[in-house]
């Protein structure tokens, strides 16, 4: 019988469950040793093992003649192992632990396959040429995981590294050691029935992968749970990159303070500087000590003091604004981790799937957005999740520089012209793609005297290095620490934008 064959007979079952059954639940204690009896793994082969999702294990398996595939499922409310009689997707990536597993237990033979008493955690003892190492699959709806260790007990790898158990690589995993069934109250369970007139011959196996694929689609929990992991937990890995490059960086700078020594050594012993000199031995009377300054001989001694403290200024300039940074990307990061908490606790399928379009967030929070949007003045346009935000007169750029920027967004300026102000808003961790600062310049351009010149100059800097013009009209600033860009309006461009901009109610 062909495997499409064999799936297309199961469909009738979950059709017909009782009503209870009507959404997925994890497997019970019961069911699992069931399951386990029918499989009878000891003696097959793992030829492959595939990881279609951060939460779905596939062993693919030949022994006593035949190949099967045993899935394990760690889905919140739908843990479960059993075999598969259906094809799985496969990942778009290689994923950390089937990449682990390929390497240390492909290949191997199971020797033994049991749960443990009655606590839902499944035991592989599996042999790879002279090594052995033990598989345990916790099927736990709120701590769900698959550990590897060896004999000792030492864990070689976790499918979600759990830090906090020791289920990390290098932590300790017996979960023989701790488990027993006097440890909580005894609960009765029973194997979950199925409607009398489905087959019979059909084995408990068959009937369960059955139930999982009419009740595991894309608005199952398990698949909007999973699609929350990989959405968030790549966003999470990302920042928490950038928060390690910033944290690098400000430790750059943290050493400003030896700069500013360096100046005042160089003011204290300027009688012992002469022009041309490249080196300064001196006392250091900071620590004691004699050192070496590096010195430019084209500069006058007096000079020569100033361009250290004019590093240190920088420096301590740059260490603010770093710090900010990291404040901001530690913010965004914790309510990350937030809302995927939130997302995983969520129950409804609907109100989950509902939530994954608004990015996590809930219908009130989205509604703030547009309050904050309708009361914004000038244009705003949402592009690639950059806001950009135009003044269309001297009213506008002074109220968008008073009351809605900040001093790390980035404002541009047609230069030579009047025109509009136009800010691109910050977001925490991350750098203005090009992209975005040439939609920006487009608008910059065309919303200014210069836009029928097809092209122009403009200047850009962080609002922070605005300075407002004493006595000047409303709105007027002068900008410092600006840099310069030529941009060519683009008609195409120009429409794209259109297309995203916020409409105001």
């Amino acid at each position: 019988m062909q495997v499409s064959d064999t799936y297309s007979r199961f469909f009738p079952i979950a059709h017909s469950l009782p009503a209870r059954y009507s959404y997925p639940m994890s497997l019970n204690w019961k069911e699992i040793n069931l399951i386990l009896t029918e499989l009878d793994l000891p003696g097959c082969r793992i030829q492959k093992v595939v990881q279609t999702t951060y939460d779905v294990l596939s062993l693919q398996l030949y022994g006593k003649g035949a190949a099967k595939n045993v899935l394990i499922a760690l889905s919140p409310g739908a843990c479960r192992i059993h075999e598969t009689f259906r094809g799985l997707p496969k990942s778009e990536r290689p994923l950390r632990f089937a990449e682990f597993c390929k390497s240390r237990i492909v290949n191997g033979r199971i020797l033994e396959a049991e749960q443990l008493a009655d606590n839902r955690i499944v035991r592989l003892l599996i042999r790879q040429g002279q090594n052995h190492f033990r598989l345990y699959a916790r099927l736990w709806s709120n701590a769900a995981n698959v550990v590897v260790t060896d004999e000792t007990g030492l864990v070689l790898d976790a499918m979600r590294r759990l830090p906090k158990r020791g289920e990390v690589t290098g932590g300790h995993y017996e979960p023989e050691k701790v488990l027993g069934k006097g440890d909580r109250p005894a609960r009765e369970y029973a194997i979950r029935e199925f409607a009398p007139e489905i087959d019979a011959a059909l084995s408990f196996n068959e009937k369960i992968d059955a139930y999982y694929a009419e009740h595991g689609g894309a608005l199952s929990l398990e698949a909007l749970r999973t699609q929350a992991r990989r959405s968030f937990e790549g966003r999470m890995g990302r920042l928490a990159a950038s928060l390690e490059r910033l944290r690098e960086k400000a430790a750059d700078f943290g050493a400003a303070e030896k700069l500013k020594e360096y100046g005042d050594i160089i003011m204290a012993n300027l009688s012992s500087i002469k022009l041309g000199d490249s080196w300064l031995e001196a006392d250091n009377f900071y620590t004691g000590e004699l050192i070496r300054i590096k010195l430019d001989p084209r500069k006058s001694p007096s000079a020569q003091g100033e361009v250290y403290y004019e590093q240190y200024r920088k420096a301590k300039t740059g260490l603010a604004d770093v710090e900010g940074e990291i404040a901001a990307g530690e913010k965004e990061l914790e309510a990350l981790e937030t809302t995927l908490a939130r997302l995983l606790e969520e129950t409804n399928p609907l109100a989950l799937h509902r939530l994954l379009k608004h990015g996590g967030e809930k219908s009130g929070r989205q509604g703030a957005l547009a309050k904050a949007d309708s009361k914004r003045p000038g244009l705003s346009f949402r592009r690639k999740d950059w806001l950009i935000i135009v003044g269309r007169d001297a009213a506008e750029n002074d109220e968008l520089l008073r009351r809605h920027v900040k001093g790390n967004d980035l404002w541009l300026h047609a230069r030579d012209y009047p025109g509009s102000y136009v800010f691109i808003k910050q977001r925490a961790g991350k750098t203005v793609p090009l992209d975005i600062l040439l939609d920006a310049g487009n608008l910059a351009i065309f919303y200014s005297k210069g836009r029928n010149n097809g092209e122009g100059d403009l200047f850009y800097t962080p609002v922070k290095f605005l300075r407002r013009a004493k006595n000047g009209p409303k709105g007027l600033v002068i900008p410092t620490q600006e840099k310069n860009l030529h941009v060519k309006v683009e008609e195409i461009r120009l429409k794209e934008l259109e297309t995203c901009r916020i409409e105001k109610k």
